[in-house]
């Protein structure tokens, strides 16, 4: 391969390219042939690098610049001022990659300092279409080594003795999933990747396919091997076209290099994975859902027992991992056992992916030890809350999950202190929310999807989430009563004890964790008619402040719903009944004189 002295990394994730990271690329190609160096720099389009807020990223090395919000009219500065001239452009650098006139190692940096990348290593660091890059960085090796020095039934031994737990939600451990397939009788096996990923506001699996696909090709031939499988499928949403395009180019690379098909690597070990599209069904990432959907019917969940692992695709015993999961694989191969389980809780072994989302500067994809607290994410990786504002509570495992309030921001994040606070890990969503959020509204929020996305398969699920939602709009729009909140606490826990599946069991989560921490709130909307948060339209009036109006009429002028009257240089009045609550009104106002009140 060329040498070069100067590589030009492009974030190419999708949360960049749909920043224009495309054009910058494109941009990067045609200066540097302008400025006649394309024989001494690289551009790379590699995975997401983690820090979305910041996008789009490029970092220039061998320096480490971190250069971030790049536009394509900046492209020309930094080829001709750093890498011809040696100059590197400091108005374009992350402010915190930036001491006393010094670049810092990213792991210096708050954002990246905590964190710790397994499943992540290779996402922001490799071209994610070229497999001989994934080679380069140990790709494969893990393959190599099962086939040639380890039997499944050590392949399996390791994978248990690692304390690896599923990543997807549930949790459990993946070397007994491992073991059961295993010794499921049969001829035909499957071995399946669900990388579905529905949960609002969750991207984790699929910047590991965009970012490092091949990571997951070969965990899922380990455990092929493992479990003596022939054939794998990879389950992924077509709402991922750039995830799905390079898990293609990776399929076909692996087979081009002998590493998936007959004779894998001189052995006789055969195993291929083809890639199913899913519709975008939040149901279909139910693990019986998603069988039922590649088998090319409705996406709908079975009764459990029997499990895959006796009874899935196609009634063949199958196993079913998430794509976190199976990107640690290979590293548990290689570095052992031992090495993952030193990582994270007693109960809750190596590391975990979030999608760090919400009313929080820092917003981006994180990789963090187990055990590691709410308050080390919010605070130090996620640099606290915008605006000044307090934080009030983050939201885990999406509609599934619940809120963990800001008394407990110093709970360790691992399996088991979720489950105890009434929340899940789920596959990894994070949502911060600040002292202007309503929990109420919140739950709301997470029933109106449930309902939406409910299969209709049983009535716990397809009528009580509709009846629990029409209890939360009603508490919203102001006519709520008490014994609506014991039916919606007694609905709640009806269903969780009568669904079919594990998406219809934790769908009121989000509303008993509300309940047991922000109990006050819904008490305020039912007993006082008034949102505390200011966020529920139908309990706020907007009001102006005589004393500080002016007369100007610019409210007027903008009001949408010409709720405003008023003659100019005098105090101006708005009809409460004409009022759609937008708050125009208040953005426009030069004069601070109109406000919410709750």
């Amino acid at each position: 391969m060329p040498l070069y002295r100067a590589h030009v990394l492009v974030c190419g994730g999708t949360g960049c390219t749909s920043g224009g990271s495309d054009k910058i690329y494109d941009a990067f190609l045609k200066e540097i042939e302008n400025f006649n160096l394309k024989d001494e720099v690289q551009v790379i389009r590699t995975g997401c690098f983690g820090l979305c807020a910041e996008g789009p990223i490029v970092i220039v090395y061998p320096e480490g610049a971190f250069y971030s919000k790049v536009a394509d009219s900046d492209v020309k500065e930094i080829v001709e001022e750093h890498l011809l001239k040696g100059r590197i452009v400091k108005r374009l650098l992350y402010k915190e990659s930036l001491e006393e006139g010094q670049i810092r190692s990213l792991n210096e940096v708050k954002f990246y300092k905590k964190q710790m990348r397994i499943a992540l290593r290779n996402c922001g660091v490799i071209n994610p279409e070229n497999i001989e890059e994934y080679i380069a960085y140990d790709g494969y090796k893990a393959l190599a080594k099962v086939l040639t020095e380890m039997t499944p039934e050590q392949v399996i031994d390791w994978v248990k003795r690692s304390g690896l737990r599923g990543r997807g939600g549930g949790g459990f451990p993946t070397g007994l999933k491992w073991e059961f397939a295993a010794k499921a009788p049969g001829d035909v096996k499957y071995v399946v990747c669900n990388a579905d990923e529905g949960d609002p506001g969750a991207y984790m699996d699929r910047s590991i396919l965009e970012g490092d696909p091949h990571s997951v090709i070969e965990a899922m031939a380990i455990a092929g091997y493992a479990i003596g499988s022939k054939q794998g499928y990879v389950y992924v949403r077509a709402e991922y076209p750039l995830a799905v395009k390079r898990l293609e180019i990776a399929i076909n690379q692996a087979r081009e290099y002998g590493l998936l098909g007959k004779n894998i690597l001189g052995t006789d070990f055969e195993f291929d994975i083809e890639i199913r599209l899913g519709a975008g069904a939040f149901v279909c990432g139910e693990e019986t859902a998603l069988m039922t959907s590649i088998e090319g019917h409705r996406g709908e969940p079975r009764p459990r027992p029997p499990f895959p692992a006796v009874k899935g695709l196609w009634s063949k015993p199958t196993l079913l991992n998430n794509v976190e999961t199976y990107a640690n694989i290979p590293v548990i191969i290689l570095k052992g056992p031992e090495w993952f389980a030193s990582i994270g809780t007693e109960k809750s072994k190596g590391t975990k992916v979030f999608a760090l989302v919400g009313k929080v500067n820092n917003t981006g994809l994180i990789e963090v030890p187990m055990g590691t607290t709410v308050r080390e994410i919010v605070e130090d990786i996620g640099g606290g809350i915008p605006g000044g504002k307090k934080f009030k509570a983050v939201q885990t495992g999406g509609p599934s999950g619940g809120c963990i309030p800001a008394s407990l921001m110093d709970t360790p994040i691992d399996f088991d202190s979720l489950t105890a606070l009434g929340t899940m890990m789920g596959s990894g969503g994070m949502i911060v929310m600040d002292e202007d959020t309503c929990m109420v509204d919140i739950a709301k929020f997470f029933l109106e999807f449930t309902v939406d996305e409910s299969c209709g398969k049983c009535p716990p699920c397809r009528i009580g989430t509709r009846r629990m939602l029409e209890i939360l709009q009603k508490i919203t729009s102001g006519n709520g009563t008490e014994e609506d909140l014991e039916k919606l606490e007694e609905l709640a826990y009806s269903i969780k004890d009568s669904a079919l599946c594990g998406l219809g069991q934790t769908a009121p989560n989000p509303v008993l964790s509300t309940l047991r921490y922000f109990r006050d709130e819904y008490e305020a909307h039912v007993k006082e008619k008034r949102c505390p948060a200011g966020a529920c339209k139908a309990l706020l009036r907007i009001v102006i402040d005589k004393d500080l109006c002016k007369g100007c009429g610019i409210c007027a002028k903008n009001c949408p719903a010409n709720a405003i009257t008023g003659q100019i240089k005098k105090p101006f009045e708005i009809d409460q009944e004409k009022c759609i609550k937008c708050g125009v009104c208040i953005e426009k106002c030069p004069f601070k004189a109109i406000s919410k009140k709750a």
